[in-house]
């Protein structure tokens, strides 16, 4: 791998990672048009650099969550969480994401080999999902959009977009895609949709950046500057698109990104199917 493929498939990893358009299937799409094998040491790298972004962007409420979260326990050992849980909404968030990150750390643990193997496997399996992710899109958007938010987000909507979250460990399905889905169909305010769904995304990076960190070694042996560049266009590019994607999910539809996933789905498929036979 060289600098500029290295910084190419960094760009695409920070894009498709909150972009609703499926980094996983973009990853292994651009990694063979550029004829660059699959290398988990540098994913890893992509993994921290997109964790990164999104902790930065988000790093005021993380704050608040993280301190109100911590007041919790105390409130809990105090015998008095209930009252101190519905009084602060970043209380309530911080345990939110806890409750929507144990669907997709139990089928990671389940499925964890079975994953593995249709990421290895042919095109035409991201591509398949790309289809569906999609779909999910252009009919969450034929849906009115809610008034649950920060405010008054509970349990029901947490969960729920949790198993949106857990279905996304499927190549070619957008996590960010499924779970912003997820949210307006049971309600969330567009824009918090978009903003909950950023916030999940940082328990289950981190916790695949932790399976993967034992091979960051292997990575800097053998390619550094491709991998540094790589990491470094990862961070600015997730934090654009985290950017874009409140901006337009608030003024627009996301209908772009449904006809996107289609047509390179289907292409991406076609040619599969047709390098097979």
């Amino acid at each position: 791998m060289d600098i500029f493929q290295g910084i190419i498939i960094g760009i695409v990893q920070g894009l498709t990672e909150f972009l609703p358009v499926s980094s996983s299937a973009h990853l292994v799409f651009v990694q063979n048009l550029l004829g660059v094998e699959a290398d988990l040491a540098f994913d890893t790298f992509l993994h921290l650099g997109t964790l990164i972004a999104v902790l930065w962007f988000f790093r005021y409420d993380i704050i608040k969550m993280l301190s109100a979260w911590i007041l919790s326990i105390e409130d809990l050992i105090q015998g008095r969480f209930k009252e101190g849980f519905y009084s602060d909404p970043y209380k309530r968030l911080a345990w939110y994401v806890i409750l929507g990150t144990i669907p997709v750390g139990i089928v990671g643990l389940l499925f964890e080999d079975s994953v593995d193997a249709l990421f290895s496997g042919a095109l035409y399996v991201p591509a398949f999902f790309l289809f569906v992710t999609g779909t999910i899109l252009y009919l969450s958007q034929r849906m009115a959009s809610g008034n649950v938010n920060l405010n008054n987000i509970t349990k029901k909507e947490a969960l729920w977009m949790g198993l949106g979250q857990a279905c996304a460990i499927l190549p070619g399905l957008s996590r960010s895609g499924t779970t912003i889905a997820a949210g307006l169909t049971i309600g969330l305010d567009k824009e918090f949709a978009a903003k909950f769904s950023f916030i999940l995304s940082i328990p289950a990076i981190l916790g695949a950046f932790i399976l993967q960190a034992k091979d960051i070694g292997s990575a800097l042996d053998v390619n550094f500057l491709p991998v540094i560049l790589g990491f470094i266009a990862s961070v600015i590019a997730g934090y654009l698109a985290i950017k874009w994607m409140l901006d337009l999910i608030k003024n627009r539809s996301l209908d772009i990104f449904a006809y996107y996933c289609w047509i390179v789905g289907i292409v991406v498929f076609m040619g599969s199917i047709a390098h097979i036979f």
